[in-house]
């Protein structure tokens, strides 16, 4: 009995097409990343800041929901050459949704803006100012 409703089971699967990548078993990594290499950006294991791809970014929080990009830009322009700034907008509203990322090319502008403006306000908001990517223990709130 126990073989018939296996043979069953295995018979209405047959009929059924699969598409796409999740319908495999996830379970089996090793065979999946067998020929895969993963290189690190930076070589040490030391806890801090970590550089992504283009720069270094920075996580503003506290931004204004009024605030426009000109206003990011001039706050942090003084610490260096911007390469970009990502502001994003609530879709409903069109307002700030209260943080931005703002990238630099070189490590000491971004911790000269982080340690100058950490803290300070923009458009009457306190802002916070911290590494975006970092190495190391998970804060835990």
């Amino acid at each position: 009995m126990a073989n018939m409703d296996e043979d069953a089971a295995m018979v209405a699967d047959a009929g059924r097409r699969e598409k796409g990548r999740g319908h495999k078993d996830p379970t089996n990594l090793e065979e999946r990343y067998r020929n895969v290499k993963f290189t690190e950006l930076e070589g040490s294991g030391a806890s801090g800041p970590t550089r992504s791809v283009e720069g270094w970014v920075v996580f503003v929080t506290g931004v204004h929901e009024e605030a426009q990009e000109e206003d990011v830009h001039e706050a942090f322009a003084e610490f260096g050459d911007i390469k970009n700034i990502y502001l994003n907008l609530d879709r409903q509203t069109g307002f700030v949704k209260g943080y931005a990322l703002v990238e630099y090319k070189d490590k000491r502008e971004a911790q000269a803006a982080i340690d100058e403006l950490n803290g300070k306000e923009l458009l009457e908001k306190r802002l916070t100012v911290d590494w975006a990517f970092k190495k190391g223990a998970v804060k835990r709130r």
